[in-house]
């Protein structure tokens, strides 16, 4: 019995230095490091110098599905910064690595290089002191800026990470690009190589997405003969059959928890107006975070749309009659990362530490929907400042302070590849 006794405390005396060296560091000692303290006011000093970046990107036009010449002032940003395997895939992504002590865990930080805007929008950034107006500077025009600001403050300072890292700044997050970036690094790019992802998007430093909300999207098309509107009158019109469904449409009841929701966003069809169109069309966009009742909507929909038809073509006793397609344009998966999973209690440990707020945790569409839907752990955090009307022609972003950010994004970095 005392052999054992002794063995078992011989084990224990073997083992406790190796426990105590894979113990997790604070914040406070993480914060105390001088990398980390060099890092931290390189943020602050270099700030300025990323809000011009912030400007000069965002007059780089970046329309749905040509972020190319964005992505290739990235890719010499990422190239002058000093990160290793600069490239752009397939899909248009851009990425670069910067090495840890260890492969693994393997962060990926992203930003998306588009905007909503349409080819020939003027997106020159007006400025009165502190706050900058353009479209699409804070939606990303500000998330790339500050993945730009977090990659130069590490490199400076020799910042090292236990884990790697890979920063990527993304095309196809907005409308109709169905977040096709994000789905070319986890399904091809980078498969089965991210242990955990970080979107930078929005502004918001006390709080994270952690929630995504999953979309589905359709066109969907009404055809007829056509014909004149006085000589062809009283055949099937797909207008009309069209603002039927969508009538119908607009009597869809949904929960309110969870969100659910619904929109028919643009419309279109005819050639004249002395003319019965052969073609009308509109596309709609369904949303909730919830599978069950994403589901339960867009069945809704699809017999809203039928009934349409249906009572255009009772109404004109199948005179010219009138078809339907529906054709989908985009899913965006729903998912989750819980509020006590390591990364988001990492984001909340830098929050605090930072003393930026109050921490909470929330629910949008955004780039981390891909992973979570795949059970990585990812969240959407902001990237400083304070932005106002994304979407709109006058989106505006006021950078005082927006340092704080990015100095949040490296604080919860540390924390999760120490």
């Amino acid at each position: 019995m005392k052999r054992l006794a002794f063995a078992t405390v011989a084990v224990s005396l073997c083992l406790a230095p190796f426990a105590m060296a894979q113990k997790p560091k604070t914040t406070e000692q993480i914060l105390a490091e001088p990398t980390v303290k060099a890092a931290m006011a390189a943020i602050v000093a270099n700030e300025p110098h990323f809000i011009e970046e912030e400007i000069r990107i965002t007059e780089i036009p970046a329309p749905p599905f040509h972020e190319t010449a964005r992505g290739l002032e990235l890719k010499k940003l990422f190239t002058a910064a000093g990160l290793e395997n600069v490239r752009i895939d397939e899909t248009g992504n851009v990425l670069g690595d910067r090495s840890g002590k260890q492969a693994h865990p393997h962060l990926v930080i992203a930003a998306h290089l588009d905007t909503v805007f349409p080819e020939g929008t003027d997106v020159h950034v007006k400025r009165n002191g502190n706050v900058l107006t353009a479209p699409g500077i804070g939606d990303d025009g500000r998330g790339l800026a500050a993945l730009l600001a977090l990659i130069t403050a590490m490199q400076q300072a020799k910042v090292q990470t236990g884990g790697s890292l890979t920063f990527v700044a993304d095309v196809g997050e907005e409308g109709l690009g169905d977040s096709r970036g994000t789905k070319a690094l986890f399904e091809k790019t980078l498969k089965g190589q991210i242990d955990e992802f970080i979107s930078i998007d929005g502004d918001r430093v006390n709080s994270v997405v952690n929630t995504g909300v999953g979309s589905y999207r359709y066109r969907v098309t009404f055809t007829g003969p056509g014909g004149h509107s006085y000589g062809a009158f009283g055949i099937g019109n797909p207008i009309h059959a069209m603002g039927r469904a969508i009538d119908h449409i607009s009597q869809i009841e949904v929960p309110e928890k969870p969100k659910t929701t619904y929109n028919v966003g643009r419309v279109g069809g005819g050639t004249s107006v002395n003319s019965v169109p052969f073609e009308a069309w509109f596309e709609f966009d369904e949303r909730s975070a919830d599978v069950a009742s994403l589901d339960a909507v867009d069945a809704k929909f699809k017999v809203a749309v039928q009934a349409g038809v249906d009572e255009e073509n009772a109404f004109r006793k199948d005179k010219g009659k009138i078809t339907v397609k529906l054709e989908s344009v985009g899913i965006r998966p729903a998912g989750i990362t819980p509020a006590d999973a390591p990364i988001i209690l990492a984001a909340k440990e830098s929050v605090e530490a930072l003393k930026l707020g109050k921490f909470e945790t929330g629910a949008a569409s955004t780039d981390s929907n891909v992973p979570m839907h795949l059970g990585i752990p990812a969240m959407t955090m902001g990237g400083g400042g304070k932005g106002n009307g994304a979407h709109f022609l006058q989106e505006s972003f006021d950078s005082t302070d927006s340092y704080k950010g990015v100095q949040n994004l490296l604080l919860t970095t540390m924390i999760l590849l120490q």
